[in-house]
């Protein structure tokens, strides 16, 4: 098998027929297969994955033991038999050559990562840049480039000299790992053809929930690549500045969009607070 595409997914009943639909339209002349992780799912996410298993490319496992995406990631790469590897979401919806592109891309790199693009799946109110032209830049040592799990790529080889991912994390496994293969010595590099379109979350609920979460464990891996001289500690400065700058944003509450973008950085100020307790071994 030339590539595994891992779909980790939990409750993903709303969105994970598209993704699976549009990864059953990708063609590619090299053996691939894709691996559905069901992370103990609540609602239809398993039987909807099991009706798509006639699809001979398809295989799908359910994940025991603790929950989070780093450990279902790794049960679906054991479970898998590529000598590459690719992840994607169940929320977002792969576009047409993706599966070629990231194939044929690791074909020449060890580790790769494709272009997201928000138009189809995300309202107007709710885009804002990332990862659509290049990838995304790590504001904390080592300051290395980062991309996210949903079009992420790499040799079988690299993840056994790297590691798993880490199932100690909450979120953002997939940052953690971009920072552990680069130290290694591995370059990330950009793959603008394989791309995904990505869905971000619709309500505000679901936006604070996710910048909140995307802050803590951001300051959770800054803490572990914080030199000995503290350097990281300068970007937290940001921190006291940015609770002034809410407080008179909150005029821009008005529109969708100052709401959509308020909401996240509140998300975010509370998660850096949750991040540095739990850095700091407060429980939180």
């Amino acid at each position: 098998m030339k590539l595994s595409v891992i779909l980790p997914c939990f409750n993903a009943a709303a969105t994970l027929e598209r993704q699976l639909d549009a990864l059953m339209a990708q063609v590619w002349d090299q053996a691939w297969e894709v691996v559905v992780a069901d992370d103990q799912s609540s609602d239809e996410t398993l039987a909807i994955a099991r009706r798509y298993e006639k699809w001979p490319r398809l295989k799908v496992i359910c994940v025991e033991g603790r929950h989070g995406t780093a450990h279902v990631i790794n049960a679906g790469i054991r479970a898998s038999t590529g000598e590459s590897i690719a992840l994607c979401n169940a929320d977002d919806e792969v576009g047409p050559g993706w599966v070629a592109a990231m194939g044929e891309a690791l074909e020449r790199h060890e580790f790769v990562s494709g272009r997201l693009e928000q138009t189809q799946l995300t309202p107007p109110w709710l885009q804002w840049p990332q990862q659509a032209r290049g990838l995304q830049g790590l504001w904390y040592p080592p300051f290395v480039p980062h991309a996210g799990g949903c079009s992420l790529g790499f040799t079988r080889s690299t993840y056994d000299r790297v590691g798993p991912f880490d199932e100690s994390l909450g979120n953002l496994e997939d940052t953690d790992y971009c920072i552990r293969v680069q130290l290694s010595g591995i370059p990330l590099v950009f793959v603008p053809d394989a791309v995904v379109h990505y869905r971000r979350r619709s309500t505000l609920r679901g936006l604070f929930e996710q910048a909140c979460s995307y802050a803590e464990w951001n300051a959770v891996i800054a803490r572990r690549n914080d030199p000995a001289d503290g350097t990281a500690q300068r970007f937290y400065r940001i921190f006291f500045i940015e609770w002034a700058r809410l407080v008179r944003d909150v005029r821009k509450l008005g529109s969708m969009g100052g709401r959509v973008a308020w909401c996240w950085r509140l998300g975010s100020q509370v998660g850096r607070l949750k991040g540095w307790a739990r850095r700091s071994g407060i429980p939180v």
